[in-house]
């Protein structure tokens, strides 16, 4: 069986398990308090509710990704989708027959959806590494990029996707002139990490030619073009360049819907910041709060909020970025940060219209001027208002590259929209409880930038080069 059959047929079980058997306790039980009268009508919609619900869940989280994510992220995934979809529910059943129902069928429900759920992504994980070949892979890196950068990159490849991947080779692009096709015929994959323009357009071009799988790291400019519309000038196609990324009212419908969503979680979350607001002043009397200059649109600073972390003159010796178990974190600060405490005082940043839920974390304002002057390309990230999540923070690790993270947040400005705000705090809600997520660039040394930027100069070296030969 082909992996995509065998994920296929996953997928159908785990629907039919998971659908079937909330479908059941809730005709036995549940709908009895739901509908007096229409019962079947009335559970039939339900159960189309929450398939609706979960299915749209499994589509946002990727939870039906078995092959290319581990058990546990698969799991954990599972988990979400049917528990919100669950809870919607029993919340529905509840206001209908305005009183509380007992929870204990449903508790029941979802033990028995999570072991569904363990058994057949187990046992279909087990299958594909038993019975299905990993895809023979060739990497062939930029000739800017170190042995060590590429070294790290097919660790961190290896460690996530081993079982997908087989890399037999990794190839510089100065050493694939000759020969090219035969190297490319030998494999299955090919991984195109930071080649030069030119060096890319030949390789796709033998790559597209044998059918071969094919993933690259997309330049700046790539992502650019996300941003372009298209248009025709007689018979030939043009694509122009949008600098309006939202109009008057989607910006209005975005601050309208920060102002209440923030207005809520700032009622539901404040018991938990008053418990966090006296712990963090008796562990060792210090000020509660963390005040720092940010910048946000159009390099506007402002003070972002957060709850204290570390100790009172962490930054005494200068600015110094965190790392992990640095012993300028206290006690208190090591639990906020681990379960995200600490950053609910931004709620009051939105509130303000300082920040955004969704865009470009804001950066201090002492490396914006440092990394702009480094890769100018860095400004566009001040096209928009900074957020308390987005791409990076979310798609991101925290050792993700300060140029993968730049690539990161340019990736949602060209292609942000309402919709797209909605789905970036939804995954959020998953990767609040992945500690491997990301804050900023901070935490990255500033000569990172300078070296990756340096194969996205060449598309304009090349493209001055190529005129000037027509000429």
């Amino acid at each position: 069986m082909e992996k995509k059959n065998i994920t296929n047929a996953a997928r159908t079980l785990l629907v039919l398990w998971n659908i079937g058997l909330f479908a059941t306790v809730w005709s036995l039980y549940y709908n009895g308090y739901t509908f007096e009268s229409y019962r079947k009508l009335g559970g039939i919609v339900s159960c189309l509710i929450y398939g609706i619900i979960y299915l749209f869940l499994c589509h946002l989280y990727k939870s039906f990704r078995i092959a290319s994510m581990q058990i546990g992220e698969t799991v954990f995934s599972q988990v979400l989708c049917f528990g919100m979809a669950d809870l919607v529910l029993y919340v529905e059943c509840c206001l209908i027959h305005n009183h509380f129902v007992n929870l204990v069928p449903g508790v029941l429900t979802v033990l028995l959806q999570i072991a569904g759920s363990i058994g057949l992504v187990v046992a279909t994980k087990r299958y594909m590494l038993g019975h299905l070949p990993r895809q023979s892979t060739i990497i062939i890196y930029g000739k800017e990029v170190s042995k060590q950068e590429i070294q790290e990159f097919k660790n961190r490849l290896l460690n996530k996707y081993a079982h997908l991947f087989d890399v037999q080779k990794m190839i510089s692009e100065r050493e694939i002139s000759f020969g090219m096709e035969e190297t490319i015929s030998k494999v299955s994959t090919v991984l195109l990490y930071e080649v030069s323009h030119r060096a890319r357009k030949k390789l796709m071009k033998y790559t597209i030619a044998q059918k071969k799988n094919m993933y690259f790291t997309p330049s700046i400019e790539d992502i650019t073009l996300q941003g372009c519309t298209e248009k025709h000038l007689l018979d030939t196609p043009l694509l122009k360049y949008d600098y309006v990324y939202v109009t008057p009212s989607e910006y209005t419908g975005k601050r309208l819907f920060d102002i209440v969503l923030s207005l809520v979680l700032l009622i539901l979350t404040s018991p938990f910041m008053l418990l966090t607001a006296i712990a963090v002043k008796l562990e060792d009397g210090g000020p509660i709060f963390f005040k720092q200059k940010r910048c946000t649109k159009n390099e506007r600073e402002f003070e972002i909020i957060k709850f204290r972390s570390m100790v009172v003159d962490a930054e005494k010796n200068g600015v110094t970025p965190c790392t992990e178990n640095d012993s300028r974190i206290t006690k208190v600060g090591n639990i906020i940060r681990k379960t995200r405490l600490d950053e609910l005082p931004q709620l009051i940043n939105i509130l303000k219209g300082d920040m955004s839920f969704v865009g470009p974390r804001p950066e201090r304002v002492e490396h914006v001027e440092k990394y702009t002057k480094e890769l100018p390309e860095f400004a566009y990230r001040m096209r928009v208002k900074g957020g308390l999540t987005g791409y990076a923070q979310i798609y991101g690790k925290y050792n993700t590259s300060a140029y993968d993270k730049l690539r990161l947040d340019l990736t949602y400005i060209e292609n942000q929209s309402f919709i797209l705000d909605l789905k970036m705090i939804m995954l959020t809600l998953k990767i609040m409880f992945i500690p491997e997520s990301t804050e900023g660039f901070g935490a990255e040394k500033s000569v990172e930038m300078r070296e990756k930027v340096k194969n996205n100069r060449v598309f304009l070296e090349e493209r001055v080069q190529a005129k000037k030969a027509a000429r």
